[in-house]
């Protein structure tokens, strides 16, 4: 059967498939990433991989460190984890890589950890940027990384894929930043949420590397789990001048013409023929510079028509792992050359790498941006995440050629937070206001968006011994989408560690419907709604409805990571957006009364043919194959990963 190259990926770097099985879209899978990276997080996976029984990892050249995060922070606490964390690596024989040598994605990238058609992982939501070199990239969370030191294996979701045809050229003064930043407000309304982003089309060839790593690394914010770029002269030019440094640098092993001349004949490509779930057309060349926001990447405007409203800009950022590269330092370089920024603007410049940043002096760019007021930070994340100098106080309003402007993540949550092109921003840094550079287009792409109509091919799932073959149980409808893991788990216990599983049941759902408690039983399965378990990442919003004796989650569609704290916690969900349809519309009345928390009627689910039973009609659920079920048996991925490693 033809595959996308997502699934074509997996199917490469799966471990224990049935003999015959091709992976699909919906399958849940065993796999064995090429390379996982951890960054400031390694402290936190440590404890993780010891509390498994771990003693040694399962392939030490596997996983990468790099600290990135907080790399300003000189405390002695801070410097001390740093030291804790080098140790480890040097005791494991990890690649380790010091405060100040780069961000951990850019690293993966010059070090040459990413290679086409290679799944590489790393604990961080940006992992999406490896696509641009051909590579699936996708993230997972600390649990995953500390099984996968300790086992070299995780388990993964294939998701649908969506394919993003990219037509003409970039105009002048237009960049990759403006790009995502269209289609992340152009296409907001779950067009690509949790899919693989495939971006062909004749306009591929005129994106640059670092164009392509800016999209791909923000088809995050986006909503996709992968944002892949083909392989084409474009990457093997690059992959080429990346080995020739590493051979200088005595790396070349991890990089080299060989291996380069073997993805020229043979690229990771997609089947002809596979089955995309929906595709996309933009025209880059009616993309023009655009500003986000304030505090959301779904809501943008061109640059010059913002001008108008002059806004005034307090602090502007030229950093962190989507816009740091040499080529967008020097596209605000040559805006800001021979003029200051306005004298109430401050403006903040970090290179992605020390790499990066040596080149920039190399060749006069950093001084342009110095001799302009930029305060120069190490390389690193930085204000980007809310750490270090720089960050934005009450009142202010912030520009950034950053990936994220969410309220109070880089700063105050009094500030406002716009995101743009590094020449959107530097242009904005001399204005003063909100502008863009003089001559800009100003206007826009139209929205081209085809539903295929695809869905998940019914397949029979092999059931484990030991493994129930169905699951019945009274529905609870939960008729909300973005129910949010603070609606499921509320804030004011999520950090406290003295609560018993008792307790955590008493809590779950309590933000959502303080009347749950009541309605819910023993053995009950919620129905829930589209990104069911957005926002945080607490895997206590999965554990406290476990504690309270749900089933099993159905929904529409998930947050990708509440999924993954779920199954590591042994708790189903299950996709099914024609059962969640159809009981919505069979209880609005009751939803549009007001009521949060619907008993629904009785449900079977069906594990063996992925199918659920209800008022006598069946409906496709998605596959809960051996993979999942080895989860579910085990008690989750921690006690799955003591059983693999006997103990």
């Amino acid at each position: 059967m033809p595959q996308t190259v997502t699934e074509k990926i997996v199917q490469a770097h799966a471990v224990g498939l049935p003999e015959g099985h091709e992976v699909l879209a919906g399958d849940m899978v065993t796999v064995r990433p090429f390379h996982v990276m951890t960054h400031d997080n390694t402290g936190a996976v440590i404890p993780k991989f010891r509390t498994i029984g771990a003693r040694r990892m399962a392939d030490p050249g596997q996983p990468v460190f790099a600290l990135d995060h907080n790399v300003q922070d000189t405390s002695p606490e801070n410097l001390a984890k740093y030291e804790r964390i080098e140790a480890f690596a040097r005791e494991h024989g990890v690649v380790f890589h010091r405060a100040g040598e780069g961000i951990g994605h850019q690293l993966m990238i010059e070090r040459g950890f990413v290679h086409p058609g290679r799944l590489v992982v790393a604990s961080d939501s940006h992992s999406n940027i490896y696509g641009a070199l051909s590579a699936l990239g996708t993230p997972v969370v600390r649990t995953d990384a500390a099984a996968l030191w300790a086992t070299g294996t995780t388990w993964w979701q294939v998701p649908r894929t969506v394919r993003v045809v990219l037509e003409g050229e970039l105009r002048p003064g237009v960049s990759g930043k403006d790009v995502i930043l269209t289609l992340c407000a152009l296409y907001s309304g779950g067009e690509v949420l949790n899919a693989a982003v495939e971006l062909h089309g004749p306009g591929v060839a005129s994106l640059s590397m670092a164009q392509r790593m800016t999209i791909a690394n923000m088809t995050t914010e986006w909503g996709a789990l992968v944002g892949w770029f083909p392989f084409d002269a474009t990457t093997s030019a690059y992959l080429r001048a990346r080995a020739r440094v590493l051979a200088s640098m005595g790396l070349g092993e991890r990089l080299d013409e060989a291996r380069i001349a073997a993805w020229e004949a043979d690229p990771p490509a997609p089947d002809p023929g596979a089955a995309y779930a929906a595709e996309i057309v933009l025209d880059l060349g009616r993309v023009s510079p655009h500003v986000t926001g304030p505090d959301t990447v779904t809501v943008s405007r061109p640059a010059a028509v913002l001008a108008r409203e002059r806004i005034r800009v307090d602090r502007a950022y030229l950093l962190s792992c989507v816009n740091g590269r040499l080529e967008d330092l020097r596209e605000a370089a040559a805006i800001l050359a021979g003029r200051h920024v306005a004298g109430h603007v401050r403006l903040y410049v970090a290179a992605a790498s020390a790499e990066i940043e040596a080149a920039a002096r190399a060749d006069g760019t950093w001084q342009q941006l110095v001799d302009a007021g930029a305060v120069t930070l190490p390389p690193g994340c930085g204000a980007c995440i809310g750490l270090g100098q720089g960050l934005l106080e009450p009142g202010e309003v912030g520009i950034s050629a950053t990936n994220r402007n969410f309220k109070g993540r880089m700063g105050s949550r009094d500030a406002s937070a716009y995101l743009a092109s590094p020449a959107v921003v530097a242009a904005s840094a001399l204005a003063g206001y909100i502008t863009a550079p003089e001559g800009v287009p100003e206007d826009g792409p139209g929205y081209r968006f085809r539903d295929l109509g695809w869905k998940p091919e019914p397949r029979p799932v092999e059931i484990l011994p030991g493994f129930p073959d169905r699951f019945e149980g009274r529905i609870l409808l939960l008729p909300e989408d973005n129910l949010d893991t603070d609606g499921i788990y509320g804030k004011d216990v999520t950090y406290r560690d003295d609560l018993t599983p008792e307790q955590m049941a008493g809590y779950a759902m309590l933000n959502y419907d303080p009347a749950f408690g009541e309605i819910a039983h023993e053995g009950d399965i919620i129905v829930g709604g589209a990104n069911f378990g957005t926002g945080s990442s607490r895997e206590q919003a999965a554990t406290a409805l476990a504690y309270r004796g749900i089933r099993m989650v159905i929904a529409a569609s998930f947050s990708a990571t509440y999924l993954r704290n779920a199954f590591n916690n042994a708790f189903i969900c299950l996709e099914s957006p024609e059962l969640v349809a159809a009981v919505r519309k069979a209880f609005a009345d009751e939803a549009g009364a007001g009521r949060r928390t619907i008993p629904a009627g009785d449900l079977t689910v069906d594990i063996a043919r992925s199918a659920a039973l209800w008022r006598g009609r069946e409906y496709p659920v998605s596959p809960l194959g051996p993979a999942a079920q080895e989860l579910i048996l085990a008690g989750g991925l921690e006690a799955l990963t003591q059983k693999r490693l006997g103990l």
